[in-house]
């Protein structure tokens, strides 16, 4: 792979109840497990990151494939949900929906667009055979 960027973090404390830092001090957060598996919920966790992240990215690659097809994307959003539950196996698994909202764009574009733009994005590359990725296209 021709790397074009690398991103560090380091988590310290107890992980999920601990904090992250970027390697160059840009992003600091405290982290905490969440309410729903016995934490104490105050604090954000890896599984609201990575629905940021996946959603951000995606958002990318949409607005990449409609700049390739000369498509202007207006007040566009994608909205990220990761759930995490047992995988029967004595560890965790998760699963991913993306909720894609573009205005102003008629469905048969909208779906070829979010099929592109699954193909580009790296999350959905990564994530792509390894956990369920649900991607729904809505109005609002």
């Amino acid at each position: 792979m021709n790397v074009l960027y690398t991103a560090e973090a380091l988590s310290t404390g107890a992980g999920r109840d601990g904090k992250v830092v970027t390697s160059d001090g840009s992003f600091e957060l405290g982290l905490a497990v969440p309410a729903e598996m016995g934490g104490s919920g105050l604090g954000t966790n890896p599984e609201q990151l990575f629905a940021a992240g996946y959603a951000a990215c995606f958002h990318s690659a949409l607005h990449a494939v409609a700049r390739g097809r000369k498509l202007k994307l207006e007040d566009s959003a994608v909205g990220g949900r990761v759930q995490i539950g047992p995988n029967g196996e004595g560890g965790y698994q998760l699963a991913v929906l993306l909720e894609v909202v573009l205005p102003g764009v008629d469905r048969a574009t909208a779906e070829s667009l979010t099929e592109a733009a699954h193909q580009v994005c790296p999350y959905s590359n990564a994530t792509r055979g390894n956990i369920d990725v649900a991607i729904t296209i809505t109005e609002d």
